[in-house]
């Protein structure tokens, strides 16, 4: 639903390269703050440094190769990369940019689950009801939905903004966004059935993998801005989006 929230916007508010960087930089500084606050610290109380290291890795790498080879795993930073003179191309492309979008929302679903299962998994650990659940297991469950919330507004309003400058209606652009974006919910479902009775060291490192990605999406999207355009907006959202995840994490501790 935010993410068409986003998709909606995008006929207005895509237009506009200040707003809609400011938003790009708000949901790279909240996944980078849930990484840095959340999925590090918690992954590492059950990873040792190179197993932690090479789960990063390879979330990273896995959305580096499909950036590189299929298109922009994210959509909000693929926006700012391209001119209106280029839109005309997105026609050509819109196949591989949604194919690699929905990589990245099964990718985010996933995490949220396995953010939830690391929850409960804490909390009979700790010998409390599911329904309290545990200040540590909370402290990264609740983040990552957070970050991963903040961060489908631009994504939808991204997305659409592309597919409308591609000649999609606007009917037939929201059908194609909520398409995507429900692919989220196909990997939170796939996750809860997958991810239930894993070990709990087999949890942190699928944590650890998500994070990895969520630093790609981090870097990709504010370095891409801050070398070219907004300085000021890039790092002040940035760091703002950052604060909020921050502000949760201590909060939930």
């Amino acid at each position: 639903m935010l993410a068409l929230i986003g998709a909606l916007l995008a006929g207005s508010m895509g237009r506009s390269h200040k707003r809609l960087c400011a938003l790009i930089s708000f949901g790279a500084g909240s996944l980078l703050g849930v990484t840095v606050c959340a999925i590090l610290p918690e992954s590492y109380r059950q990873l040792n440094l190179w197993a932690l290291l090479l789960a990063l890795a390879s979330g990273y790498l896995l959305f580096f190769l499909v950036t590189k080879y299929v298109f922009h795993v994210c959509p909000a930073c693929a926006a700012s990369h391209f001119d209106e003179a280029t839109t005309h191309r997105f026609g050509e492309i819109a196949a591989g940019m949604m194919i690699a979008l929905s990589i990245h929302c099964i990718a985010d679903g996933l995490a949220i689950a396995a953010g939830h299962e690391e929850e409960l998994a804490r909390a009979a650990a700790a010998g409390v009801g599911s329904a309290g659940g545990s200040s540590s297991g909370r402290a990264l469950a609740l983040p990552l939905v957070v970050a991963i919330c903040v961060h489908k507004i631009p994504e939808g309003l991204a997305l659409g903004s592309l597919l409308l400058g591609a000649g999609f209606a606007q009917s037939g652009m929201l059908m194609r966004v909520a398409a995507v974006e429900v692919t989220t919910i196909l990997g939170g479902i796939a996750g809860i059935f997958f991810l239930h009775h894993i070990p709990s060291a087999w949890l942190a490192a699928v944590i650890a993998h998500a994070g990895g990605g969520f630093l790609f999406l981090a870097i990709h999207a504010v370095f891409g801005e801050i070398f070219h355009h907004h300085k000021a907006i890039v790092l002040t959202n940035f760091a703002g989006g950052f604060a909020l995840i921050l502000l949760v994490t201590i909060l939930l501790r």
